[in-house]
């Protein structure tokens, strides 16, 4: 997995796997035991599920957001490449290109 500079992302990546995980425990759990219809548990564990797809679904809103804003376009059509901006992608800088420097690092 990719580290994140972002502490609220790599917040959201983190309740998302939690999350996941709980949610999954959650409803193997239900069908390994079974439920009974009319018990108050059934409406606490239904309650719980809701609440974990609603943090699920929000996360992962934010993780789309935050990636859509920052990640290379995948794609290597023309269309794809001439589509997405570039500029903050440049291993220069322009004040670099006029100085005529390299960063460091690079041969």
């Amino acid at each position: 997995m990719v580290a994140d500079s972002d502490s609220n992302i790599a917040w959201h990546r983190v309740q998302l796997k939690k999350n996941r995980a709980e949610l999954k425990a959650l409803e193997t759990a239900r069908f390994t035991m079974g439920e009974i219809a009319s018990s108050k548990r059934n409406g606490q564990t239904q309650k719980a599920v809701a609440e974990l797809k609603r943090k699920i679904a929000q996360s992962e809103r934010v993780i789309a957001d935050h990636d859509k804003r920052t990640r290379r376009p995948l794609a290597t059509d023309l269309q794809s490449l001439s589509s997405g901006s570039w500029s903050h992608w440049d291993a220069y800088t322009q004040q670099q290109r006029k100085a005529g420097q390299r960063s460091p690092g690079r041969g």
